[in-house]
C-alpha cells in the first residue's frame, strides 16, 4: 500500500513468531535477532533507500485488534501515522475485525501504544481513515542550536509517537517549495545531528522511546488562518517521507497548541512534497508526564485523517549463494 506516495509495505507471511511480553520487547527481539529479514526486505533489490515496511506481530494489549513493528532504512520506528492509516483500511478489507458502516474502529498497538484508527465504510467499501494519536506533547521550546555549515538556528522538539525537531526550512536557508529536496534532506540532516548533540531527551513511560528520529522543515506557517502548511519529513537514516508524515503531523500540533498558536478542536491541513494532505485537530488536553521535567498539562490527543490506496502484491525469495541479495543500499 501507499499513503499520499509513502510506501507501506505490509509483511503477510514469511516471518518467523516474535518473542516477547510487550511490544517494546518484541521491537528489541527483532532488533537484536532479526534484523537481515529487515534488510532484505527494504534495501535493493526488493525495496530502495526510501522503503518503509510493516511486521505484523502477537498483540500483547487484550484490547488490540493487531499488532505491528515499524522498519526502515535505519531499523524500527516507534510510531508511523502514515502506515497507521493504511493499516486501518488493510484490517478492515482483510477480516480482521468486523466491518461496520458508516465507522469501523481499528486498535493497532504500536511500540508508542495503543492507536486507534477509525475507517469510513459506505456500501461495503473502505476509504478516508483517522487515528487518535498517543499523547503527544512539546519537550523543548526555541532551542537554539550550532547546525555545522548553516549556523545558529532555533527549532522546538516535539512528539507525537515520535520524537522530531522542527524548524522553518528558511532558518537553514532552504526552501521548501523550491530548493531540490537533496538539498532538504542535507539540512535536515544536518539539523537531526545538531539536535541530538544539544538536547536530553526524555519521555514518562519508556526509554526506548527517548530517541530523535527525524527533523520536519516546514514553510514557516504554524497558524490555521496561514492555510496549508507545506513540509518535509526527513527520519531515519535520511530517509524522505513522502507523506505529510501522521506522527510529524501529532507533533507539530502539539507543538503549535503549547505555545498557543491554534486552539484545541481547531484542525489544519499539512501538505507534502508529493501534494498529499492531511489534516490534523488536537481533541483533548490533559496532565501528562508529572515529575519527569516534561510538565503537566500540555500533553494533547491529536486527530490525524487522510487516504491510503493499494499499490500491489508480491512474493520474494533468496537463492543460495546470493550475497548480493541480502540486501545492499545505493544513493
Amino acid at each position: 500500500m501507499h499513503t499520499g506516495g509513502e510506501a507501506v509495505r505490509i509483511v503477510l507471511s514469511g516471518y518467523p513468531p516474535i518473542p516477547g511480553d510487550s511490544i517494546l520487547a518484541k521491537r528489541r527481539y527483532a532488533q537484536q535477532h532479526l534484523d537481515h529479514l529487515r534488510r532484505f526486505l527494504m534495501f535493493e533489490p526488493r525495496g530502495h533507500y526510501d522503503m518503509y515496511g510493516v511486521l505484523p506481530v502477537q498483540p500483547s494489549l487484550p484490547e488490540a485488534d493487531l499488532a505491528v513493528l515499524f522498519i526502515h532504512n535505519e531499523g524500527y520506528s516507534t510510531m508511523c501515522g502514515h502506515a497507521v492509516i493504511a493499516l486501518g483500511r488493510y484490517a478492515v478489507d482483510y477480516g480482521l475485525v468486523e466491518k461496520v458502516e458508516p465507522l469501523t474502529r481499528v486498535n493497532i498497538e504500536c511500540p508508542c501504544g495503543l492507536v486507534s484508527a477509525y475507517v469510513e465504510v459506505q456500501d461495503g467499501q473502505s476509504g478516508k481513515v483517522y487515528f487518535d494519536s498517543v499523547p503527544a506533547f512539546l519537550l523543548a521550546a526555541d532551542v537554539e542550536v550550532q547546525v555545522p555549515g548553516y549556523g545558529a538556528i532555533t527549532v522546538d522538539v516535539a512528539y507525537g509517537g515520535a520524537f522530531y525537531a522542527l524548524a522553518d526550512a528558511m532558518s537553514l536557508g532552504v526552501d521548501i517549495y523550491n530548493s531540490p529536496v537533496r538539498h532538504l534532506v542535507d539540512a535536515a540532516t544536518a539539523l537531526t545531528g545538531a539536535v541530538r548533540n544539544a538536547v536530553t531527551l526524555a519521555h514518562p513511560e519508556h526509554a526506548d522511546l527517548a530517541f530523535l528520529y527525524g527533523s520536519i522543515l516546514t514553510d514557516g506557517r504554524n497558524h490555521p488562518e496561514d492555510g496549508v502548511s507545506h513540509n518535509i519529513c526527513v527520519f531515519a537514516d535520511a530517509e524522505v517521507d513522502r507523506s505529510p508524515t501522521g506522527s510529524g503531523v501529532t507533533a507539530r500540533t502539539a507543538a503549535r497548541v503549547a505555545k498557543g498558536q491554534i486552539m484545541l478542536g481547531e484542525r489544519a491541513e499539512f501538505e507534502s512534497i508529493t501534494g498529499a494532505r492531511f489534516s490534523a485537530e488536537a481533541i483533548r488536553q490533559f496532565e501528562y508526564g508529572e515529575g519527569t521535567g516534561i510538565g503537566t498539562g500540555q500533553a494533547v490527543q491529536v486527530r490525524v485523517a487522510g487516504r491510503a490506496h493499494y499499490a500491489g502484491k508480491a512474493s520474494f525469495w533468496l537463492e543460495d549463494g546470493d550475497r548480493i541479495g541480502q540486501g545492499f543500499l545505493l544513493r
